[in-house]
């Protein structure tokens, strides 16, 4: 096995760093969380005219280039350094796996070609973290397991219509197409489905929430009697398996840009504590800040190990996740306090790098329920007495 990422991968690396380098500061994400859409919709044209980043793991046949969660995740790695508002993660790390596993061939011939372009924006309208096999198994459990709560769905005069409402769904103000997962079959044969709702389906509510990070706009979805189209060509595809699978990438995905993102923090303070003197030196060179740094620099790249490991196996994506979240909380958390009395303002930048932190851990941890879930998997504790 070679461990070495090829010339491409790197490419694609570089290129993405130079470009958010140049248009994605800190002042550009402040003011692009504010906007309608929740990011810059100049900047999101170019990353898909030009670098064509929703179709990077897209078979080519569908408009995609034809890579794979390696080197979405490389990207994501970038993506998380500038902390990049964007429906990359929703669209192409949650729907568009979802869409070609599951759907139809005239579903994918039809959308898959428009996420390549970005043309078409998508998400998945579930509890991310238990939809997604992240923090438990795919069950149900989390929308009522079919007797009540969540989102239902039934079948009225031939065609499907939903029933309820989904919180916290990522970019699901804007998303031009939002993959409802609903149970059916009510408690006698409870399932759960996918379906497709446009955004200009009748029925449908959209309510953009506040959120803790501004750079991962959520809304409230609600749907009243609202028609949708069945992913897929029958209700008796595998649903859980296609949602854990999907889950591994994205768990995969999302720990590079957690790591993206801690290593800029943790760069960003190395920075400043060389330039910010006290008693006559640099703070950097007292040796508890030393210390400190030196433990964040061990978890940064602890987590970087794991985040690259699952981008070549997904199913250590959960756990690659909570090593990438646990290392971008404490980095944030140190960054603030190395800064001193200008980390503690609400308006620096340091914040945002925290917010990011606490977010994803709200949206699809928490941390120790996502080790937990991957010591279940690996069967850790099977057969031990409790003392």
């Amino acid at each position: 096995m070679d461990a070495a990422f090829t010339a491409e991968q790197d490419e694609i690396r570089r290129t993405v760093r130079e470009l958010l380098a140049k248009r994605c500061g800190p002042d550009d994400v402040k003011s692009a969380v504010r906007t309608a859409a929740g990011y810059d919709s100049e900047l999101w044209s170019t990353l898909t005219q030009q670098l064509g980043l929703p179709g990077l793991a897209l078979p080519t046949e569908y408009g995609g280039v034809g890579c794979g969660p390696t080197e979405l995740a490389l990207t994501c790695e970038e993506t998380g350094r500038a902390l990049l508002p964007s429906p990359l993660i929703a669209t192409s790390a949650l729907a568009a796996p979802l869409i070609t596993s599951l759907g139809s061939e005239a579903q994918r011939a039809d959308l898959l070609p428009q996420v390549a372009t970005g043309a078409l924006t998508a998400t998945l309208a579930a509890p991310l973290g238990p939809a997604l096999g992240l923090t438990g198994p795919v069950d149900g459990d989390w929308a009522g397991g079919g007797r009540a709560g969540g989102v239902q769905a039934r079948i009225v005069d031939g065609a499907w219509r939903l029933y309820g409402q989904v919180e916290q769904v990522l970019y699901g103000h804007s998303a031009g197409l939002l993959l409802v997962a609903a149970h059916a079959g009510g408690f006698a044969r409870s399932r759960t489905l996918l379906f497709l709702v446009r955004d200009d389906a009748a029925g449908l509510a959209r309510t953009r929430q506040t959120a803790l990070d501004e750079t991962r706009p959520q809304a409230r979805i609600e749907l009243r009697d609202t028609e949708a189209e069945l992913l897929g060509e029958s209700d008796d595809a595998d649903v859980p398996a296609a949602l854990a699978a999907a889950g591994s990438v994205a768990g995969a995905v999302l720990a590079a840009e957690a790591v993206g993102a801690a290593d800029q923090a943790l760069a960003r303070t190395v920075e400043y504590v060389k330039e910010r003197e006290q008693f006559g030196r640099a703070i950097g060179s007292f040796q508890a800040v030393k210390h400190r740094l030196a433990d964040l620099y061990v978890s940064v790249q602890a987590a970087r190990s794991a985040a690259y490991y699952a981008a070549w196996d997904p199913s250590a994506g959960g756990l690659a996740l909570a090593q990438g979240l646990e290392a971008l909380r404490v980095t944030a958390s140190e960054a603030i306090q190395l800064h001193g009395g200008i980390g503690f303002t609400w308006e620096h930048e340091a914040h945002l790098y925290f917010k990011r932190a606490a977010g994803d851990d709200l949206l699809f941890g928490p941390v120790h329920r996502l080790r937990a879930h991957a010591a279940d998997r690996a069967g850790l504790f099977e057969g031990k007495v409790a003392v």
